[in-house]
């Protein structure tokens, strides 16, 4: 079995990992999350779940000053998708062997060549391009026009210059055509769906990708489907997350700051199935939601190398950090441990997703709490209620029982194994 999986799955993950659009919008959404997770918390110490915090500080600080903290963390989120837009070229340029500043450039302004405008001359331009609506289109555009940039620097589209021009104003104007061509096929592009029912770009992303995709990965199927691969790729060693954040990141992502905009703002809160649903309420303790297999080990087992074991990986994985699970009992080619290793996360999402759907328990808001942050914690400031809290423990205790007659199993074979 072990190299059956060898054999088949590791070759296929390794051409899913190292594909470099994939590995680009991985690493731009990463780049990212540091960021949104620092605002996110402004954001939270503002809109604090508890009683009175935000009449306390209005009337210490005085409504003004509240209103303008607040609204300048809205302006961020409201050009999220240019942000997106701008990291996806860098990543992706450097991927594609493009050096400095300039894709980022060429993307940047290919961006705002899409943006719709009035035909009033002068009148503003709406954020709700640049926002969460703009981040698909973000990532398509960071994409093709490095792709395009690239393309015209390979046919070497240049200007002959004489040997007395220096060689910085040459270096310049080497890139002077293919930054041209790259605009020229943006202004074509605009032109041309200017023409049609779509009338924009932002139309026609918005109604033929954006939205299938928002409505497929907004679906319990979905996420189901996702903590069952992650999950299953670990038992043969592979890094499950890694292949399914390729393919789901970007539309939880995009999931994540609708919520986030809506809470800003004091609206009704739209999507259940949000990054932070998964990550706070399928798994605890990191992939197969190891923290309810470590309190069983702890609690039950009598060999001494799960009761070592698990000792010593408990604390890290309170906070997410479950290596020492994966690799110390280890989970890899374990079926003793695989089988509930896939099973504990789906029935977690299945569970967290009826809970939500019945409104037993508030959406998710979209702040981005750091990745350490504990269950209990996670659960409260995640949704600023305490049945987050509840409904954590309740899986926690359920992923314990899952588990106990295979912790039960395993311990018993490393007796034997240790006498």
């Amino acid at each position: 079995m072990q190299e059956q999986a060898e054999k088949n799955l590791i070759p296929i993950s390794t051409k899913i990992t190292n594909n470099v659009v994939l590995k680009s919008m991985r690493e731009a959404l990463s780049t990212l999350t540091p960021m949104i997770m620092i605002i996110s918390l402004f954001i939270l110490i503002g809109n604090f779940p508890i009683p009175g915090w935000a009449s306390f500080w209005q009337s210490l600080l005085g409504n003004n000053l509240v209103e303008t903290l607040s609204s300048s963390f809205v302006g961020i989120f409201n050009f999220i998708g240019l942000l997106v837009c701008a990291v996806m070229a860098n990543t992706y340029g450097n991927n594609r062997g493009l050096k400095g500043i300039t894709p980022c450039l060429v993307e940047l302004i290919a961006f705002l060549i899409l943006i719709p405008m009035s035909n009033q001359i002068g009148s503003d331009v709406s954020t709700v391009y640049f926002g969460p609506n703009g981040i698909f289109i973000g990532i398509l555009v960071g994409l093709s026009s490095v792709e395009l940039y690239r393309f015209s620097l390979n046919k070497k589209w240049n200007i002959k210059l004489p040997d007395s021009i220096p060689p910085a104003v040459a270096n310049s104007l080497t890139e002077l055509l293919p930054f041209g061509f790259v605009i020229l096929i943006f202004v074509i592009v605009k032109t041309i769906l200017g023409l049609t029912g779509f009338q924009s770009v932002h139309n026609l992303i918005f109604i033929l990708i954006q939205m299938p995709l928002k409505g497929l990965g907004n679906s319990l199927i979905s996420v189901v489907l996702y903590n069952f691969i992650a999950s299953f790729l670990w038992i043969f060693g592979i890094n499950g997350p890694t292949i399914t954040n390729s393919f789901w990141s970007p539309i939880m992502f995009s999931l994540t700051q609708d919520n986030l905009s809506a809470f800003q703002v004091g609206e009704k809160i739209p999507h259940i199935y949000t990054q932070q649903f998964i990550d706070i309420f399928t798994t605890y303790g990191g992939g197969g939601s190891t923290l309810s297999l470590l309190i069983v080990v702890v609690l039950i087992s009598k060999s001494k190398r799960l009761k070592s074991l698990g000792k010593l990986a408990l604390v890290p994985g309170i906070f997410g950090i479950n290596e020492p699970v994966v690799f110390g009992i280890p989970v890899i080619f374990n079926p003793k441990i695989a089988i509930p290793f896939v099973i504990v996360p789906v029935v977690n999402t299945i569970i967290s997703g009826l809970v939500f759907s019945f409104h037993w328990v508030p959406y998710t808001t979209g702040v981005m709490l750091p990745w350490t942050t504990p269950p209990i914690i996670s659960g409260w400031l995640s949704t600023g209620s305490w049945l987050g809290s509840v409904l954590q423990l309740f899986e926690i205790a359920l992923g314990m029982l899952v588990y106990y007659p295979f912790v039960k199993s395993l311990d018993k074979q490393y007796i034997l194994e240790e006498e």
